[in-house]
Formats: structure tokens, C-alpha cells, sequence
């Protein structure tokens, strides 16, 4: 019998983190080590499936159906044309999905329901920009969090209400949840301030701050626009190191949480 998938929700309701960014380039590292992987766009904006080269306009179903109509879960999967990658992809329609779910019994583990039998090595859960019951299904049917922080000023603002929803959904839904791990974004070692905000989040979250940052990279920021992850887009660029280096930390914190 296969392993079931380890599944990751990556996760800030701040908007301009990396959250998709890294939902999709680690997604994709993990598929570089022979890994088969299930990136799950849970964000009505889209940018996990069209990131990964998928069309909005040839879809014939999506997350939005699953949740909402029961559509089952392996037929609304697309492969990408990215090695052992897939997605179960996003449209707009996400965005209400919310309300037609809301009045629903056990409404927080439609999610899990739909996706726990699905034979994949990693499940990557790319979450909205939003403590939301899309957010809550996320929490609900993951193992793990991620959580993307941009070295700027404001950092930790609002993640102590990221922290209250997470241990209310332990407590409530799903009392394996744990913290993977906290990854800075965005990071220019020219400045003082990315130092300062790695060694006050690092504080914050004493022992789960990853020693790999994330690059400010230009080469990471136009990636997106040609429907591909940056180990795809240009495997030289210090965008692709980083995220590749992040994918084997997490793959060894993963194996000493067995």
C-alpha cells in the first residue's frame, strides 16, 4: 500500500510575500528529486495554475467544482508539462465558492475529504491571501505549514492571528497540524534590514526560521509570465539555488519528524 502524501499548506494572509512563488518552485524542486507532486491552487487569483503553464479558458473543472458540486477530484486534475508534476487548478469562481459551501455539515473538511486517497508523494496547497474557510479546508486536510515572510519592516504583522487560527484549527479539526517551517522572501543581503528582519523573526519562531532565504531575483519574478518554474525558467539563477536548497531542508526536517 503507498504512503499517503505529506501535505503542506503554504500559507500568510498577507498579500506580496511569495506565497505562490514558493507553493510552485517547490513543488517543482521536489519533483527534480523524483518526487510526484500535487500543487493544489486553493487562491481565486489563479497565478499556481497559470504559473505552471495551465490555461484558464481550457479548463473544463476546477478546485471551485470539487468543493461545490462533489466533481470528483481525478478528473479535474491536470498534468503539466513539468515532470512529475500536477495541479488541481483555480478560476475566480473560487472566490464565491465560500458562500455555497458555508451553510454546509463539516464544511471544513471538504478539502481532506476529496483529496485523501490521492497516491502522490507531496500534496503543496497554494492558500489565499486570507484567514478564510478556504483557508480553514487548507489547514484541515494539511500535515504542515509554511509559512513565506517578506524581509521588510512589517514582517510579523498579522502573524499572530495566522498562529490563533492555526491552533484553533488544531484543537477543533486536525490536532496533527504542526509548523514546518518559516521561510524569508525577498531577502537582500546588501541591507541591513533583511538582516534585522531574519534575526526578529528568527527570534520569534525560535528553531522553525529555514537557513535558506529567498533572493530578491529578477530572473524569480519573470519566470511566472512564461508559464514555468524558475529551475525551468533559468536553473543557474540564484532564485533556483535557493528553492532547491529549501526543498532538500524541508525534505530533512520532514524526515526527522518520521
Amino acid at each position: 500500500m503507498k504512503q499517503k502524501a505529506t501535505v503542506i499548506a503554504v500559507l500568510n494572509q498577507k498579500g506580496g510575500v511569495g506565497k505562490t512563488t514558493t507553493a510552485i518552485n517547490i513543488a517543482s524542486a521536489l519533483g527534480k528529486q523524483k518526487q510526484t507532486v500535487l500543487l493544489i491552487d486553493s487562491d481565486p487569483q489563479a497565478n499556481a495554475t497559470s504559473g505552471l503553464g495551465v490555461s484558464l479558458s481550457g479548463l473544463n473543472s476546477t478546485l471551485c467544482d470539487v468543493l461545490v458540486s462533489g466533481t470528483a477530484v481525478s478528473s479535474t486534475i491536470q498534468k503539466t508539462k513539468i515532470k512529475n508534476i500536477s495541479i488541481l487548478p483555480a478560476d475566480p469562481r473560487l472566490a464565491s465558492a465560500e458562500i455555497d459551501i458555508a451553510t454546509r455539515d463539516r464544511r471544513e473538511f471538504i478539502l481532506k475529504t476529496a483529496i485523501d486517497d490521492l497516491e502522490y508523494d507531496y500534496i503543496i496547497i497554494d492558500c489565499p491571501p486570507a484567514l478564510s474557510l478556504l483557508t480553514i479546508n487548507a489547514l484541515v486536510a494539511a500535515d504542515y505549514i509554511l509559512i513565506p515572510v517578506q524581509a521588510e519592516y512589517y514582517a510579523l504583522e498579522g502573524l499572530s492571528q495566522l498562529l490563533q487560527v492555526m491552533q484553533q484549527v488544531q484543537s477543533r479539526y486536525n490536532p496533527d497540524l504542526e509548523l514546518l517551517g518559516v521561510l524569508m522572501t525577498m531577502y537582500d543581503k546588501r541591507t541591513s534590514l533583511s538582516r534585522q528582519v531574519y534575526d526578529e523573526v528568527e527570534k520569534h519562531f525560535k528553531g522553525k526560521l529555514l537557513e535558506t532565504v529567498i533572493p530578491r531575483n529578477i530572473r524569480l519574478a519573470e519566470a511566472p509570465s512564461y508559464g514555468v518554474p524558475i529551475d525551468e525558467y533559468d536553473k543557474w539563477s540564484r532564485g533556483a539555488k535557493a528553492y532547491k536548497n529549501v526543498a532538500r531542508e524541508l525534505a530533512k526536517r520532514l524526515e526527522g519528524n518520521k
